[in-house]
């Protein structure tokens, strides 16, 4: 019977006989027959390699790598959700609201969240010409590429609406109005889909707790967009009550989907409920969902109503920062926690046995 090296006896080699190339051989055949073997494999005395397991994951190291972004993508995340949706808002306040003052103010949070954005992707990225090379690419099915190009059309088309805004105080003209609607009207194209990209973004990788929410991401951070840009609006003194109501609808659906996250037994989501990464993404649903939806219905009722939704503004921003970082964070613990990649369970395709003749052949080279 063959054996194996003792551990206090390096310089003995393995022999094999004829004992362990017949087992060798049932083995082989065994593969054949059904696809797999069920045999546990020998690990020799005294061998440095360890065991993977379930429990120890892949020789304790995680399967999957951790997000390499900075605080600044978090940030980067929430500044460019409330300038999307703040340029939307202002669009439609000056088309159909004749709201010149909420126009305006939205124009300027539009064109600073723009700028800000900027300044934050850049600082992630460690120097401006590595912004410059992300937008030599442009691809559909790349959300990041598609990303940054959104973001430098939509700060070219917010500076436009600026500066074509402040030449129409002094100069007002017909050219003048033709350039300041346009570019007012592509920062609001652009802006749709800036306030929420950022949710395919995170969605579109192989972290188990975005990628499970892969559908629901991109709407979640686009109303928590929604509900910043306008308690920045808000904040601004811009009473509108059409602003009050757009941040009524967002709070409720943020509550929503705070109910049905918690709702959800899923281990995946495990980061969202457990640890700093699972109380940072509730405080910011409360604030987000709950706290400004009660004080936003009671300001429609109350007297005191500019009161409680300055309140509500407060939350609102408080909740969609907490909301970036704390899904952040709850990547970072999903990506160490190895047992879920090693949970998923794949059916092995049935391989087909080996032609008779290729066997013959093997057996002559076993004998042989």
């Amino acid at each position: 019977m063959s054996t194996w090296p003792s551990e206090t006896d390096p310089e003995k080699k393995r022999v094999p006989d004829a004992a362990s190339e017949s087992r060798l051989l049932e083995i082989r055949r065994e593969a054949e027959r059904k696809g797999e073997i069920g045999i546990p494999g020998v690990r020799p005395e005294g061998a440095p390699f360890p065991r993977a397991s379930s429990e120890t994951g892949y020789y304790g190291i995680p399967l999957l790598k951790q997000p390499p972004w900075t605080w600044e993508v978090p940030l980067y995340f929430f500044v460019g959700g409330a300038a999307g949706s703040a340029a939307v808002i202002g669009a439609l306040a000056d088309w159909i609201g004749d709201d010149e003052k909420l126009a305006s103010d939205a124009r300027w949070v539009a064109v600073g969240g723009a700028g800000l954005s900027s300044v934050l992707l850049i600082g992630d990225l460690g120097r401006p010409a590595r912004f410059l090379g992300m937008l030599r690419v442009f691809k559909l099915q790349s959300p990041m590429s598609m990303g940054a190009w959104t973001l430098a059309a939509f700060g070219s088309a917010a500076g436009a609406a600026v500066f074509a805004n402040l030449l129409r105080r002094r100069y007002d003209s017909l050219p003048v109005r033709i350039v300041g609607q346009v570019s007012q009207g592509m920062a609001a194209l652009f802006g749709l889909p800036l306030h929420n990209y950022t949710g395919v973004l995170i969605g579109a990788t192989a972290i188990p707790v975005w990628n499970k929410n892969v559908k629901t991401l991109p709407v979640h951070f686009g109303m928590s967009g929604v509900q910043a840009g306008v308690s920045t609006l808000e904040l601004m003194g811009n009473e509108n009550a059409a602003l009050n109501w757009l941040a009524l609808l967002a709070a409720a659906f943020e509550t929503w989907e705070g109910f049905t996250l918690e709702s959800d037994s899923d281990p995946v989501l495990r980061p969202l409920k457990q640890g700093a990464s699972g109380w940072i993404t509730r405080a910011g649903g409360f604030l987000s969902g709950p706290a400004p939806l009660l004080l936003r219905l009671a300001a429609v009722f109350s007297k005191r109503s500019r009161n409680l939704r300055k309140v509500a503004a407060c939350c609102g921003i408080a909740g969609s920062v907490l909301t970036r970082y704390g899904w952040i964070a709850a990547g970072h613990a999903s990506a160490k926690d190895f047992r879920l990649p090693l949970d998923i369970k794949e059916k092995r395709p049935q391989q087909k046995p080996l032609p008779a003749r290729m066997l013959d052949t093997i057996r002559e080279e076993k004998h042989a």
